[in-house]
């Protein structure tokens, strides 16, 4: 389950909101990423370092375009909607998508930014799995 290998990412490889993100979905949806592919996402932790769109919100996003990108933006259709369903359904949870408003509203020392990592899976894992069974019934 997504949240479950978030939660292991987070608490037991000491990484950051993105890479966690990314990590998680790799193992769970099978990507195929390597090593150096998910290297990729390190610099998007804490909102790409200024406190902006949080890395949970990116790593979000790279799986996205991951799993359902035909070779390029432009050419798949139903990327925009999806990228834009799950920067709406977070925003509506957790009150923003930017890191420097997430942490001040629900980081805290104990669990740091679990909690909102953890969120920005369960609404990633509804898209993903209600779109991967709606492309096997198609």
């Amino acid at each position: 389950m997504l949240i479950e290998k978030i939660e292991e990412y987070y608490k037991e490889h000491d990484l950051n909101c993105a890479e966690t993100m990314l990590y998680a979905a790799n193992d769970e949806y099978k990507l195929g990423l390597d090593k150096n592919a998910l290297k990729m996402a390190a610099g998007f932790g804490a909102g790409m370092y200024i406190g902006t769109v949080c890395g949970a919100i990116s790593g979000g996003i790279m799986v996205i375009s991951r799993l359902f990108v035909n070779d390029r933006a432009h050419i798949s259709p139903d990327l925009k909607e999806l990228v834009e369903e799950f920067l709406r359904r977070y925003c509506n949870k957790m009150g923003d998508i930017n890191c420097s408003y997430l942490k001040e509203h629900h980081h805290n020392k104990e669990v740091r930014c679990l909690n909102v990592i953890k969120e920005a899976g369960i609404i990633l894992d509804d898209i993903v799995k209600r779109e991967l069974n709606s492309s096997k019934n198609k």
